[in-house]
């Protein structure tokens, strides 16, 4: 049975979550067929039991798991015979890590750079959501926090260091070959790319932008098969 995940989506079917990214690439990696269900902000509190609070939700024939982090440990666990996507029990822990630098080393300054943009590529009935929760959780509009982002690019990019001077020494966050780990740094940057047309990804020659470009090809191009924001 094909596995279903419901995926975030703008108003022309941009998928640009960040979490929704993870889940799409572990689910590339461990060869198994899914489909994506386009979802709204305001429509995730009526998936599955009604009781969601958000994205990715994967239901697996009578499963349903949600969260990005708890939907590999279930697949796994599930499908055994897929490839790993942490590598034993070292690999989970790091990827624990891993989550917990991303969510506080790198989406603060990505948050603060494309927050207008992400607003401006929903689906109208999504507006007033994001907005209000949004201006709320950051404490000014969206365009004010937005417009000082020229200014937040070096901060960002100083920020990338540790993983840079690990990608100088080896392919992926994995080693020789991605992991869970490489998922979950890639939703992060994969996310403006998608959201927004600015370009806040170091030169073409830096460890990361570089490390970027071949996550975008694994899986058939899953990656690039979503276009950038223009």
């Amino acid at each position: 049975m094909t596995i279903k995940l419901y995926d975030l989506s703008g108003d022309d079917g941009r998928r640009f979550s960040p979490y929704c990214w993870r889940t799409k690439m572990a689910l590339a990696h461990k060869g198994l067929e899914f489909e994506t269900l386009p979802t709204m902000f305001v429509e995730i509190g009526n998936l599955a039991d009604n009781n969601r609070t958000s994205v990715p939700v994967i239901e697996d024939d009578d499963v349903c798991i949600q969260d990005s982090f708890e939907i590999a440990l279930y697949l796994e666990e599930t499908y055994p015979d897929g490839p790993s996507l942490f590598g034993g029990q070292g690999g989970q822990s790091a990827a624990r890590f891993i989550e917990a630098w991303t969510f506080a080393a790198l989406h603060p300054h990505i948050v603060k750079m494309i927050i207008a943009d992400i607003h401006n590529c929903l689906n109208p009935a999504d507006h007033d959501y994001f907005r209000e929760t949004r201006e709320k959780m950051l404490g000014a509009p969206l365009e004010e926090i937005q417009a000082a982002r020229d200014e937040r690019l070096k901060p960002f990019h100083r920020a990338m260091q540790p993983l840079r001077a690990m990608l100088a020494k080896q392919p992926f966050i994995g080693g020789d070959s991605p992991q869970f780990a490489d998922y979950i740094v890639f939703g992060s940057l994969q996310w403006p790319r998608v959201a927004s047309a600015f370009d806040l990804m170091p030169p073409a020659d830096d460890p990361v932008s570089q490390w970027f470009e071949r996550c975008l090809d694994l899986h058939d191009g899953l990656g690039r098969s979503m276009i950038a924001a223009t």
